[in-house]
């Protein structure tokens, strides 16, 4: 076989080795020629040469051919034969378990090692056959030869698994036997010296691999078969407590078809009667795998009972899902009434009895206690001895004030009534709990003086519930109202404000009555402030992040936050030098400030002293804080400290908590604080507490540090550009209060519009009709009776698609957009607006389209 030059470098030799040549034989010539030269000339000069040097000569030559041996044997030299060495590469090749050949994509063979001649066929009188050919008398094989040879052309890898009868060539010498062969294909890596891309065919017997995974084939399904015909049911159900398998007994015993049974099917409420379901998938909340006995019964497709203990078993997985369950089911319907059978009784009863998740107490007919299960002493309460719990009257461990209902309760049971009448009682003693009893009459027998069964649910967690849910509703009624009341105010101050600036047009600073016309302004936008205050209480808001100035911030925030603690309380505010800027919602961030004062002052019943303090902190100085989840990094400190009552470690784990509340039942929501969280957390940072019992409360806010980009300002820095206002434009008013229009109408008339007037969405598309749509843009109230402002803009829309729209509204920007399909198109002003705000939006909106340059 012709070798390829890719032989010497890559891969290892062909089969047969080439011999390299006879220099070697040249090496052995010369050397015989040489030694018979120093023989011929020792026999003509032996008498010359003196015997000394004769024996020094003999010695280095023996010494010579000593160290030769020695050499040779270490491996210092060693012979050299007429094969090429054997490199690392080709040694590894050919110690391969499979066959492996490799050729160009058409075929031409370059290299095969040793094991692909061992397989039949893959040596044709000295030389290498191809797989395709090797498997070219096979008609088992053919499509799958064909397959990956047309792999092999394009250069893809493929794979496959070829069955055999006999073997190739019958070589296994059992012919009725099959034998399996695994052949793939795939493209080598670019070579250097190669003329064609070259693909590697491995050839793998693999009868060995599949006849064990029939014989695994084989043995699963005798076990099945074992499973399905076992003299117990069993069965398997998901987390969802669907039936994924159920063996053949089971299946007899329930009257269902196997044949027709497919997973899923059944759910475990079709096969246990009442709730009995739900103590198949509870399982174990720690995820401990633990068999449990269960007595219960299943129901038959006919509807019949059937007793059954269950060995069952669930467990929870690792991230605390239900796994699936595998439930041994024993036929009890023939009980035994041997003792052994009663005393086994006994103890599921007990176990059964101390596991319920209600209290559960037995009565004599004086009301005294008898017996208690376990979580009696948990839910009451009750942390005596329990010789002292027994023969008390269970009456003594409620309020006076639910006394004589549950006395009612137990005189009745005692009589045997067969109603139940649910007692809704609270529990003596520290704590607010409270429990529903459910009181009813007891089987006499002379051996036992237990009269009356109680049963009593814990309602603490639900009562709180429902206050908080009480609570929560009427906070909502309540902004709802303060959002109306608010709105409809909104409105008079916008008059109130836009009228006072059409007087300041004409009364100057020296005017007698421009102090009164300021003092006017300057109150009307303090009521504006305490309005959007009261906005921000009644509606969720989404963030709207600016750069803010927070000791300027928490300043304009005093007044309030002075008349929210009353008199008793001080407030006390330290800003550091030069704090720097913060990236946040100013309403979000003013509501968290205020809702931290509120705690504090409700956390100091007879006075003292609120402090807010603002600080920086350098990354160096926040990696000394140590406090969870907080990186080093450069923050705005903002600190809310109180002398109030302090918070204990048990409750500061859980104060961000949803509905957790400290205050007395009804006073509270438990929502301020985790409010609070979730807005310092969106805004990326980070509130901790600090508190002492007895000492105080200290809130820790930390805002990262903004950097401002080049030619970024801060709130403080923004001011409007003095710009002309005046412009030509048509605009349509609409507003249904008449106030607010005739304010706006003026002040758009004043700098130069056209302006046409509606009060109402009706009127406005009459408007529109009588000027053919011709408008440059609509400026409407968002609030109207019959037709609202995007009722309007979606029939403006209709004619006029790409006409400019300004929503005006006393609610937040977010309800308004809800409500407005195409948000992008249009801008919104809040109310109120002073006659600069409404002029500049206009001029905005105009000059964004191009057409409100002023001429």
């Amino acid at each position: 076989m012709a070798a390829s030059p890719l032989d010497e470098d890559i891969y290892p030799e062909p089969l047969v080795s080439r011999p390299r040549g006879g220099s070697g034989l040249w090496r052995v010539v010369a050397l015989a020629v040489v030694l018979i030269a120093l023989a011929s000339a020792y026999a003509a000069f032996s008498e010359q040469i003196p015997a000394d040097a004769m024996l020094l000569a003999l010695g280095l030559l023996a010494v010579v051919g000593v160290f030769c041996l020695f050499a040779l044997a270490a491996g210092l030299f060693r012979f050299a034969g007429n094969e090429e060495k054997r490199t690392l590469s080709r040694a590894v090749v050919d110690s391969l378990p499979f066959g492996a050949v490799v050729t160009d994509r058409e075929g031409k063979i370059s290299y095969v090692n040793a094991q692909y001649g061992g397989f039949a066929g893959g040596i044709s009188n000295g030389v290498p056959v191809s797989v395709p050919r090797l498997f070219a008398g096979q008609p088992e094989a053919s499509e799958a030869v064909y397959r990956l040879s047309r792999a092999a052309q394009d250069g893809r890898p493929a794979t496959e698994d070829i069955r055999l009868v006999g073997g190739l060539e019958g070589a296994a010498g059992d012919f009725g036997r099959p034998f399996w062969y695994r052949v793939a294909v795939r493209a080598l890596p670019e070579v250097d010296g190669a003329d064609k891309p070259l693909v590697l065919w491995s050839v793998e017997e693999i009868t060995r691999d599949r006849e064990r995974q029939e014989n695994a084939f084989l043995e699963l399904q005798r076990a099945i078969d074992y499973l399905d015909h076992a003299p117990a049911g069993f069965f398997s159900a998901d987390a969802d407590g669907r039936v994924q398998y159920l063996n053949s007994t089971l299946a007899d015993w329930l009257g269902y078809d196997l044949a027709e049974f497919e997973a899923g099917t059944v759910h475990l409420d079709d096969i246990c009667r009442g709730d009995n379901a739900s103590l198949l998938m509870r399982g174990r909340g720690d995820g401990e795998i633990r068999t449990e006995i269960i007595d219960i019964d299943f129901v038959r497709r006919n509807g019949t009972s059937m007793a059954v203990r269950l060995l069952h078993r669930a467990a929870r997985l690792a991230d605390g899902e239900l796994g699936e369950t595998r439930t041994l089911v024993l036929d009890r319907s023939r009980g035994a009434d041997s003792e052994e059978a009663l005393r086994a009784a006994e103890v599921r009863f007990s176990r059964f009895f101390n596991d319920t998740p209600f209290a559960i107490a037995t009565l004599d007919g004086e009301g005294r206690i008898v017996r208690t299960n376990a979580p009696f002493s948990r839910i009451f309460n009750w942390s005596g001895e329990k010789q002292a719990l027994e023969n008390m009257p269970l009456v003594n461990l409620l309020v006076e004030a639910n006394r004589a209902a549950f006395q009612v309760a137990v005189t009745a049971a005692t009589q045997n009534r067969s109603e139940i009448t649910p007692v809704d009682a609270s529990l003596a003693g520290e704590g607010d709990h409270a429990v529903r009893l459910y009181v009813s009459g007891s089987e006499q027998s002379e051996d036992s003086a237990e009269r009356v069964n109680v049963y009593a649910l814990d309602m603490t967690d639900q009562r709180k519930l429902e206050a908080q849910f009480a609570q929560g509703q009427k906070m909502q009624a309540v902004g709802q109202l303060a959002g109306g009341v608010a709105h409809d105010f909104n409105n008079v101050l916008t008059a109130i404000i836009g009228f006072s600036d059409l007087l300041l047009l004409k009364h100057k600073p020296g005017d007698p009555s421009f102090g009164d016309l300021m003092s006017i302004k300057q109150s009307a936008n303090r009521a504006a402030g305490l309005t959007r205050q009261l906005l921000a209480f009644s509606r969720r808001q989404t963030l709207r992040p600016q750069i803010l100035e927070i000791p300027t911030n928490i300043d304009d925030l005093t007044v309030l936050l002075k008349r929210l603690i009353g008199e008793t309380i001080t407030l006390e505010v330290n800003h550091g030098e030069k704090i720097w800027p913060v990236r946040a919602d100013l309403v979000q961030l003013e509501q968290v400030i205020v809702n931290l004062v509120v705690n504090a002052r409700d956390a100091m019943p007879n006075g003292g002293k609120i402090s807010i303090r603002t600080a920086n902190i350098t990354a160096a100085q926040s990696s000394d804080f140590h406090f969870t989840g907080m990186p080093p990094a450069d923050y705005v400190l903002i600190e809310v400290e109180d002398t109030g009552t302090g918070m204990s470690p048990q409750v500061l784990e859980k104060i961000f908590e949803p509905f957790f509340s400290t205050k007395e039942l009804g006073k509270g929501t438990g929502l301020g604080l985790s409010t609070v969280y979730g807005i310092i957390k969106q805004t990326e940072g980070y509130i901790y507490p600090v508190s002492q019992v007895g000492v105080g409360t200290t809130f820790k806010i930390f805002l990262p540090r903004h950097r401002a980009a080049e030619g970024e300002l801060t709130q403080k820095a923004v001011a409007a550009p003095v710009r002309d206002l005046t412009g030509h434009e048509r605009i349509l008013l609409v507003e249904d209060e008449e106030s607010v229009r005739a304010f706006s109408a003026r002040a758009l008339k004043t700098t130069g519009y056209e302006v046409f007037e509606a009060d109402s969405g009706e009127e406005a598309l009459e408007v529109l009709d009588e000027i053919g749509y011709e408008v440059d843009l609509i400026i409407s109230d968002v609030v109207m009776p019959e037709m609202d402002g995007p009722a309007l803009l979606k029939r403006v829309r209709e004619k006029r698609p790409d006409i400019k729209v300004i929503f005006v509204s006393g609610y937040a920007e977010e309800s308004v957009r809800k409500d407005i399909e195409d948000d992008q198109s249009v801008e919104f002003l809040p109310k109120p607006y002073s006659l600069d705000q409404i002029n500049s939006k206009v001029k905005e909106v105009l000059a964004a389209t191009g057409s409100g340059a002023a001429e």
